[in-house]
């Protein structure tokens, strides 16, 4: 089975033999093992610290390149003296993966050091000023200038990317991993060849290489896990759905918990809602229609919502859905960004604490780019009736809520000029403005209550929470609103 990284190697030894052999930055021959361990620690460290890493070819010889090739015993001694290196010799530890080609009749082996997200690499024990980088096709000791440029592109690593498995093989990748249902989510054909199918989790960031197998990442077991209880790290991150009689958590009714990943599970997730959620009957066409009381819609938004912006880092608990006679709760781990307000999460652009996260399931169209999402959820809302969505923060968690239909008059006054303000915000990301119009549109209230739509928009300007568009406008019937900040 081919790896991924072995085209690449090929390519740049072939360039780096022909038509004039020359020495690379990206790659180094040798025609066997050196005894000076700390050159060797030096080689690793100087292709870890250069970009997309680079390769040691191990059966050329120097002086002359000469393909003399590597026996099984060399091939045992220089992987195993090279990865203890690399694990014993080295800060943060670099794990190196290896293989064997025929190459022009030679056997040769390649040993592929990747390049170090969290830089500089440097020799273990001491500091960061002992590191080294590749320069002319050559290692050497890096300047403290280059040390602070090497600091400069370090990453920390992602949580998506961290192992949530065991070393694996590909028969093993596809029992655990629903392939299948993410090829369809990004509406290509899922590969048939496992050496293309190994190519693409990879390009995914589901999986990440090792020299005997590959680890499946904590963004491809909790986007496409079969089955989450595999992964001992995220069993705890399974979605819960909880339905309360009532309108307390006093008598539960039942609770349902996912297995699947979020991504391969979410239509199912939706699918049950949708048949335990509470519907109301009306009539289109002169056919009496069940329809849910909640916009399918907003539903989406907001557990994709859930799922993404969590904090993975709290442990023992992961996102909710509770669901009581009259409302629907949201729940998930973590607390707002920093500098993130309640009031001005509608129509602002999007921040995750989880961007491969989210941005995979953007590309799977689970959920809205563009900071729309909010936008769409208020929409809906609004369209079906209910009364304003309500935003809580907590103080290790963020918790959304829905309300069921609800009458004007049977708001109170603090969700009517929160529907004020969120319509409000609506029409601005519209390029629109309410009116008195729009707002009786918006509570379903009859053109003979304008003069009480009127001063519950008068109560809003008193609140601070919205705006006149023109302060020195004389009409009263035609007065346009902006939030307060448009």
């Amino acid at each position: 089975m081919t790896k991924h990284w072995i085209p690449v190697a090929s390519a740049w030894l072939a360039q780096s033999l022909d038509p004039v052999p020359h020495e690379l930055n990206e790659l180094d021959w040798k025609a066997t093992l050196s005894g000076n361990k700390e050159r060797l620690t030096e080689h690793l460290i100087a292709f870890a610290n250069y970009p997309n890493g680079g390769f040691l070819v191990f059966g050329i010889r120097d002086s002359d390149t000469v393909l003399v090739g590597v026996t099984r015993d060399e091939v045992a001694n220089i992987v195993n003296t090279l990865a203890n290196l690399g694990r014993d010799a080295i800060e943060p530890p670099l794990a190196i993966d290896h293989a064997i080609i025929d190459y022009r009749g030679a056997s040769l082996l390649l040993v592929h050091v990747p390049e170090q997200g969290n830089k500089p690499a440097h020799k273990r024990g001491k500091s960061i000023e002992e590191a080294w980088i590749r320069s002319g096709g050559t290692t050497r000791k890096a300047s403290r200038q280059e040390v602070g440029g090497l600091m400069l592109n370090s990453q920390a690593p992602r949580w998506e990317n961290l192992r949530a498995s065991n070393l694996l093989h590909v028969i093993d990748l596809k029992s655990l991993l629903d392939t299948t249902t993410i090829a369809n989510l990004l509406q290509r054909p899922l590969p048939d060849d496992d050496d293309e199918l190994l190519r693409w989790l990879s390009d995914e960031n589901m999986i990440t290489p090792d020299s005997n197998g590959y680890y499946i990442t904590n963004l491809g077991a909790i986007a496409a896990a079969r089955n989450l209880d595999h992964f001992d790290g995220l069993k705890r991150k399974r979605i819960r759905v909880i339905r309360y009689r009532g309108m307390n958590k006093v008598e539960t009714i039942d609770e349902m918990m996912g297995q699947k990943g979020y991504a391969a599970g979410f239509e199912g997730l939706i699918g049950y809602l949708k048949r335990v959620l509470p519907h109301s009957e009306v009539i289109q066409q002169s056919l009496r229609t069940e329809v849910s009381v909640y916009p399918e819609i907003a539903l989406r938004e907001l557990i994709a919502n859930a799922l993404i912006h969590q904090d993975f880092s709290i442990t023992g608990s992961g996102p909710m859905v509770e669901i009581f006679d009259d409302r629907i709760e949201f729940t998930n781990p973590g607390s707002l960004l920093p500098g993130k307000r309640i009031d001005r999460l509608i129509g602002t652009t999007p921040e995750s604490r989880n961007e491969q996260l989210a941005s995979a399931f953007r590309r799977y169209r689970i959920c809205e780019e563009r900071g729309t999402g909010f936008q769409k959820v208020v929409a809906s809302i609004e369209l079906f009736g209910l009364p304003p969505v309500v935003f809580t923060p907590m103080e290790n968690a963020f918790k959304v809520t829905l309300y069921a239909p609800k009458k004007f008059a049977d708001m109170s006054q603090t969700e009517r000029i929160e529907a004020c303000y969120q319509h409000a915000a609506l029409k601005f990301f519209s390029n629109s403005v309410m009116t008195n119009t729009s707002l009786r549109e918006r509570l379903k209230v009859a053109e003979k209550q304008r003069a009480q739509i009127s001063r519950l928009i008068r109560d809003a300007l008193d609140g601070g929470r919205i705006k006149l568009k023109d302060p020195h406008s004389k009409s009263s019937k035609f007065t346009e609103y902006l939030p307060y900040w448009g």
